[in-house]
């Protein structure tokens, strides 16, 4: 596990090879044949789109996320929590963010409802943003309000809550299924077409993975 803020757990600074609780630090003429009319191209999730492949526009981040337009745009100008699929480059661009930048923005709205201090979310943010797709909902983020803990296992959440460090905690893979859930009911981007996917659920592609794998 590891923490942000000026906390430690389980003793002093512990290598990412250690087990044990560990922190996060700071860091037309003529007759013309009639031709029908040429729709936008709407199509059902597209069963090659990985989740690497699909984005989310502003107001669907928002909504899948809990928080409202002003709070996002807030966090991408001041680099809180930026789009990473597409950032806004002037009038009329349109954000697109990825089903993990979501994942996050629930994070940190949930942390900020529960008093954790920017500084400390920022730094938790950073940490999450440097981990691989697939283990971000293996973690639980444990905090006290002063201090947030990341804990991979469910014996370092039981250290922390003996030591007395964690008050409060969120289970990642939970806020990962409910914006999963939150999703399959919005529309998805795809980024290389601009195709619209109803109802795509980026993590459908992970699970075959994992599937396939066994």
């Amino acid at each position: 596990m590891r923490s942000s803020g000026g906390g430690t757990a389980g003793g002093g600074g512990h290598s990412p090879a250690e087990s044990g609780p560990y922190s996060l630090h700071g860091h037309a003429a003529g007759h013309i044949p009639h031709r029908p009319t040429v729709l936008p191209v709407v199509a059902q999730r597209d069963e090659e789109a990985t989740p690497e492949q699909v984005g989310y526009r502003g107001p669907t981040a928002c909504a899948a996320a809990g928080i409202t337009y002003r709070q996002l745009d807030y966090w991408a100008r001041t680099g809180l929590v930026e789009p990473s699929v597409r950032p806004a480059h002037g009038s009329g661009t349109q954000r697109l963010y990825s089903f993990r930048d979501v994942v996050v923005l629930k994070i940190v709205k949930r942390f900020l409802d529960t008093g954790v201090s920017l500084q400390n979310i920022r730094t938790t943010v950073q940490h999450l943003r440097e981990r691989g797709f697939s283990d971000l909902e293996r973690l639980t983020l444990m905090s006290d309000g002063a201090t947030v803990y990341e804990c991979s296992s469910p014996a370092e959440v039981h250290d922390l809550l003996q030591g007395g460090q964690g008050i409060f905690g969120i289970a990642v893979g939970v806020v990962w299924r409910d914006v999963e859930s939150a999703l399959s009911q919005l529309h998805g981007e795809r980024i290389d077409t601009g195709e619209t996917l109803l109802g795509n659920n980026p993590a459908d592609e992970l699970a075959r993975r994992r599937h396939r794998a066994v």
